[in-house]
C-alpha cells in the first residue's frame, strides 16, 4: 500500500484566518499545499513561509501530480468546504487505491454560535447600501409591529407543541432584533449601537444577575434563586415604584395579571376597584375583569392562558357550527 497522503485541510470561515492547531500548521509547512482560489487563509498560510499554489480547474488531477512527486500534498479547502472536489477525489482513489491515501483533517472548526455571525453578516449586507430597499426603509417604529407579530407566532409554536416550527419562529424574532440592531447603526453619532452591544449587555446581565453560576454563591432552591434576581435587578436600577419596567403596551389581561403580581410581590395590599362603585358600563366592565384576573391570580391560574384556551375551544365550536350549516 502507497504510503502517499492527500490532506483535504478544512477550515472554519468564521474565525482568524491564521487560528489552526498545530497538526495544520505542521501539514501546510511540510508539504506542497495546493487550493481553488485565494482567501485570508492563504495568504496567512504564504506569510508563514508554506508554498502555496491556486489551481483554476483539474484539481483532482493536480493533486495527483503533486502526491506522485512529493509523497504528500495539502488541499486547502475554501470556505464552503470544497465537497465536489473531496466527492471526485474520493471516487477516484476508491478505484484506484493505490495512489494515495486521502485523509480529513480540521485545521479549525465553528464554536457553537457561530452561524450567528452568518446571520449578522447577511443583515448588514442587506441593510447596506446596493442591498435590500425595503429594509434599508424601515424605522424601529415602522417594525414594531412586525416584531409583535414574529413573537406571537413563535407563542402558537411553543403552544402546538410544535418544535420545528418554534425553530422557524425564532429565526424569524431574530432576524427582527437583527434588523433593529443594524439599522441602529445609522443613527446619529452618540446615539448609535451595534448587535455586537446588544449581545454585550445581555452577556453582562445574564453574569451579573446569576452569581450562583459566575461568582462561586450557593445555589440554594429555586426561590432563593428568583429573590437573588430580584436583588439584583433593583440594585441595578433604581426604580420609584415596583411597577416600574412593566411593559404597558402588552395585551390588557396580561398586563392586569403582571401589575397585580408585582404588586403582590413586596405585600401590597392594594384592593382593585368594586366594580359596583363605578359610574359608567365600561368602567364597570373593566373593574370586573380586574377583579377576574385577580381571583385567577390568587388560584394560581394564568388568565391569559385560561382565556385563551376558551376562545380556541370556542372557535372550534363556531367552525363546526359552520360545517354544520353547509348544505
Amino acid at each position: 500500500m502507497s504510503t502517499s497522503r492527500i490532506v483535504l485541510l478544512v477550515t472554519s470561515p468564521r474565525l482568524p484566518a491564521g487560528l489552526l492547531t498545530a497538526a495544520a500548521w505542521d501539514a501546510v509547512r511540510s508539504a506542497p499545499v495546493l487550493t481553488g482560489a485565494e482567501s485570508p487563509v492563504t495568504a496567512a498560510v504564504r506569510a508563514a513561509g508554506a508554498d502555496v499554489t491556486v489551481v483554476e480547474a483539474g484539481a483532482t488531477q493536480a493533486l495527483l501530480d503533486a502526491v506522485a512527486a512529493h509523497g504528500t500534498v495539502v488541499w486547502l479547502a475554501g470556505p464552503a468546504g470544497d465537497e465536489a472536489i473531496a466527492r471526485e477525489l474520493g471516487l477516484r482513489l476508491a478505484r484506484e487505491p493505490g495512489l494515495a491515501e486521502l485523509e480529513l483533517m480540521y485545521g479549525s472548526w465553528d464554536p457553537p454560535g457561530a452561524r450567528l455571525l452568518d446571520a449578522v453578516e447577511v443583515m448588514d449586507r442587506l441593510a447596506s447600501p446596493g442591498g435590500d430597499p425595503w429594509k434599508r426603509a424601515q424605522t424601529h417604529r415602522s417594525l414594531a409591529g412586525f416584531l409583535l407579530e414574529e413573537c406571537y407566532e413563535a407563542y402558537d409554536a411553543i403552544s402546538a407543541d410544535d418544535t420545528d416550527a418554534l425553530r422557524e419562529e425564532l429565526g424569524d424574532v431574530l432576524l427582527q432584533v437583527l434588523l433593529h440592531a443594524r439599522l441602529a447603526e445609522n443613527l446619529p453619532e452618540g446615539e448609535r449601537w451595534s448587535v455586537d452591544d446588544v449581545a454585550g449587555g445581555l452577556v453582562d446581565k445574564m453574569v451579573r444577575r446569576n452569581p450562583h453560576v459566575f461568582a462561586g454563591d450557593e445555589a440554594g432552591t429555586l426561590e432563593e434563586i428568583e429573590a437573588s434576581w430580584e436583588r439584583i435587578k433593583r440594585a441595578e436600577k433604581a426604580r420609584e415604584s415596583v411597577l416600574d419596567g412593566i411593559a404597558l403596551s402588552q395585551p390588557a389581561l396580561a398586563l392586569a395579571a403582571k401589575i397585580l403580581d408585582r404588586a403582590g410581590r413586596v405585600g401590597l395590599a392594594v384592593p382593585p376597584p368594586l366594580a359596583e362603585g363605578q359610574v359608567d358600563p365600561e368602567a364597570r366592565l373593566g373593574a370586573g375583569l380586574l377583579a377576574t384576573v385577580a381571583a385567577a391570580r390568587e388560584a394560581g391560574i394564568d388568565p391569559e392562558a385560561a382565556l385563551r384556551r376558551a376562545t380556541l375551544a370556542y372557535a372550534d365550536a363556531v367552525r363546526a357550527a359552520e360545517r354544520a350549516a353547509r348544505p
